[in-house]
């Protein structure tokens, strides 16, 4: 494996690390606060290209690699983790699933706004009783011959009320239990189909989670993805990519956090010298650069193996577990290291320990991680 960037790479990560800076930095502890949707900035973000990094130009994509998307991930969430997840959604479970598995009438139609980040999609899977256990769809899509009648509802759906377009996971044939299940783009406006309330959240405030509510909600036969029963391998082969995603957004509040914190710990002295010559301190600092290379490292791996068409089931499972688990740990530590500076909104910190506590959550817990880690490793 090849560690030098390209330039193109290079520009891509400096691109989004400005644009981090300049766009996001400000305004993002009130954004936070007040759990205000960063709708100006995400508009940006499609301008430049970065909700469809990785589509096809002639969809309206910007045809980049995924580890110049790993890059702009890294960048937008050590600033701003709530514009991180929209960036993801779009990019990682809706852009990349239409493209992969979309007909071609459903892309001209659908992929290409998306992409050109002209709207923003959604993805509908997770349900009231059904998190982790994705074959337990209680939301039924009813074949009435040219259209499907969708009814159901579904929890912690990111983008909930700003999406124009949803990708909703529905049971068709409750008898084949997961090969009955069907992947669906439905439209925001839709007659039956109403956004729920918005979710009060311990992080990624900023971003909109919302539940949604179907009643007989009329779905036209061309909107179904792929062949009839596809519908849990689409939502599988998406989160695979997406957990790149993640593992990128949570690399990102990581590295985020240890940046302030090293430059706080060259700043602050403390009984005569600067509190990094405290081996106490300097040590926290070591272990956090060691862990966040060791992810960076992960996420990249993932990323190539997804460009050279390989299963990466494994590969991002591990960079989403060990990504996650070091963007927890170092942001409790960055806390730590600021001491009661920490623990203020003023800071950054606080917000980015309580961001990073949904990428162990969110497109598949820690624990269903090493189900499909243990899985691959006993084949």
């Amino acid at each position: 494996m090849d560690f030098n960037l390209s330039e193109e790479q290079l520009m891509i990560q400096q691109a989004a690390r400005d644009f981090a800076q300049n766009e996001l930095l400000p305004g993002v502890i009130e954004r936070d606060d007040q759990q205000k949707f960063p709708a100006e900035q995400v508009k940006k973000m499609g301008e430049m290209g970065f909700l469809g990094m990785m589509v096809d130009p002639k969809y309206g994509g910007a045809g980049m690699d995924s580890v110049s998307y790993v890059l702009a991930m890294e960048e937008i969430s050590k600033v701003d983790a709530s514009a991180a997840v929209v960036m993801s959604v779009n990019n990682s479970l809706v852009c990349a699933g239409l493209e992969r598995f979309a007909s071609e009438e459903q892309k001209v139609k659908y992929l290409t706004p998306l992409a050109k980040g002209e709207v923003i999609g959604a993805f509908a899977l997770s349900e009231p009783e059904a998190g982790s256990d994705a074959t337990s769809q209680s939301t039924t899509a009813e074949d009435k011959g040219d259209y499907y009648l969708l009814n159901g509802t579904k929890n912690w759906i990111t983008n909930g009320n700003n999406a124009t377009y949803y990708i909703v996971i529905a049971q068709t044939h409750p008898e084949k239990g997961h090969k009955g299940i069907n992947a669906f783009i439905v439209e925001k406006g839709w007659e039956g189909f109403i956004v729920g309330k918005k979710e009060d959240k311990l992080g990624i405030r900023g971003s909109d989670t919302h539940s949604l509510m179907f009643t007989d909600v009329k779905v036209p036969k061309e909107n179904r993805i792929g062949e009839d029963g596809f519908g849990f391998k689409f939502a599988m082969a998406v989160l695979n990519g997406g957990r790149i995603g993640i593992a990128s957004q949570a690399l990102g509040i990581a590295s985020g956090a240890y940046e302030l914190a090293l430059k706080y710990a060259k700043e602050r002295k403390a009984f005569g010298t600067e509190i990094i010559n405290h081996q106490a301190v300097a040590f926290k600092l070591a272990d956090m650069h060691v862990n966040i290379t060791a992810a960076r490292m992960l996420c990249f791996k993932a990323a190539v193996e997804k460009d050279a068409g390989k299963d990466i089931s494994e590969s991002g499972a591990m960079a989403k577990l060990f990504a996650s688990k070091t963007a927890m740990d170092t942001t409790i530590e960055a806390v730590q290291i600021h001491g009661g500076y920490g623990y203020v909104k003023e800071y950054h910190v606080e917000r980015m320990m309580r961001d990073a506590k949904i990428t162990q959550i969110y497109e598949g817990t820690s624990e269903i991680q090493k189900i499909v880690i243990s899985r691959a490793i006993a084949k």
